[in-house]
């Protein structure tokens, strides 16, 4: 499985419509990749709270679209990082946003949506603009040399919450993919938590982090590929820059036999 992940680096002064046309020329560039994976909220700007609303809009909207026409000009499966997206409310006293991921199949079609389940903030920012996503996603990326790959998807402060992974374990995950935009001030956690979600489940993790400045906050980069034994097979510095890597996915499940961690779970 061939992945590419666009550490991408943006900061207050590129508009989105400049910053998207950037972005999928970036990903058209990816062609030959297997899966190609895009940051967090990249088009609201991660930390950029303020213009979340203006910024939102739905699935089907210009940045999903211009996104799927670079998915299918590639020939990759692209998990388009995340959108705020703008949709009906659900119950009472729902806003109507979510920080929403978009997975396009090579055609360009829209195959999966994942809506963030935790949001970040301790009462302010995420959870008191956006709702919260209560669905767990798991999608079949097709591989140009194999069988399609279970990919599990969750975003930037799940990362904290083992309990998801396990589920999406359950689900039939052999990688994780997590987009982000985690500051520089905590990169330290992010490293070490990619880490450890990859071995305690022994799942491959694709971890795709923000880079540059917007709204105040320096981002982290760092973003970083760990095979299911723990090992990072490539990492990032702080700028923008593109991982490709080559994972073996068969690896993975060789490495649950010879080390059955997974079967003497009691808990559940």
């Amino acid at each position: 499985m061939k992945v590419a992940l666009i550490q991408l680096a943006y900061g207050d002064d590129e508009t989105v419509a400049d910053r998207t046309a950037r972005v999928t020329e970036i990903v058209r560039a990816q062609a030959g990749h297997d899966l190609v994976v895009l940051p967090e909220l990249w088009p609201a700007g991660g930390f950029d709270y303020t213009r979340w609303d203006e910024r939102a809009e739905a699935v089907d909207g210009p940045v999903a679209q211009a996104l799927a026409a670079a998915a299918r000009d590639a020939g990759v499966t692209l998990h388009g990082g995340s959108i705020v997206e703008r949709a009906r409310p659900v119950g009472d006293g729902g806003r109507g946003l979510w920080n929403t991921s978009l997975v396009f199949a090579p055609t360009g079609e829209l195959v999966a949506t994942y809506r963030k389940i935790h949001r970040f903030g301790f009462g302010e920012g995420e959870p008191s603009l956006m709702d919260a996503g209560d669905d767990l996603v798991v999608v079949d990326v097709p591989v140009a040399d194999g069988d399609a790959v279970p990919v599990g998807l969750s975003t930037c402060y799940d990362l904290r919450f083992p309990e998801l992974y396990r589920r999406l374990l359950d689900r039939g995950a052999e990688v994780f993919v997590i987009p982000a935009a985690w500051p520089r001030k905590r990169v330290a956690h992010w490293t070490l938590l990619g880490q450890a979600r990859a071995v305690e489940d022994q799942c491959v993790v694709l971890q795709c982090n923000t880079a540059g400045t917007h709204a105040r906050h320096e981002m982290g980069g760092h973003s970083q590929v760990v095979d299911a034994t723990g090992q990072v097979l490539a990492a990032a510095g702080l700028h923008e820059e593109v991982l490709s890597v080559d994972i073996d996915t068969a690896a993975t499940l060789d490495w649950r036999r010879s080390f059955p961690v997974l079967p003497d779970r009691r808990l559940s």
